[in-house]
């Protein structure tokens, strides 16, 4: 079954809206790419208009910055603590962004969209 995008048959008070037209290509969505903990692998999609999008399918590795003194280190991610996306995805180890992680230096919130941006990006949390 697709994901579709488009405008839905009902407004949002519950009324019925009076469909003009059938769905369209464009309307049509993909299935959310859930990056997992594992060797690196990379996903190429093709989008609208021809270009290509990097999908991160597993990822070991962040790019780290230490706000103390924004110097940027990559490490090595050790698990997932967690994510306010879906609690399952702390037991699956499944990386979005807002998700807690944990590297050798300590816990860090990942600030990219692996699924989007094929890469995992993260600022390290202040120790208070």
């Amino acid at each position: 079954m697709a994901i579709f995008q488009g405008k839905s048959k009902r407004s949002p008070s519950g009324g019925r809206n009076v469909v003009h037209r059938g769905k369209k290509k464009f309307e049509l969505g993909r299935d959310p790419t859930e990056t997992r903990l594992g060797e690196k692998n990379l996903r190429k999609i093709r989008t609208r208009g021809g270009n290509e999008k990097l999908r991160l399918a597993l990822g070991n590795e962040i790019n780290l910055i230490n706000p103390s003194d924004n110097k940027a280190q990559k490490l090595e991610i050790l698990n997932v603590v967690e994510n306010d996306a879906n609690p399952n995805y702390v037991r699956r180890n499944i990386i979005t962004k807002g998700a807690v992680v944990e590297t050798e230096l300590g816990k860090a919130k990942i600030t990219s969209r692996p699924g989007q941006n094929g890469i995992i990006n993260g600022v390290l949390f202040s120790e208070n």
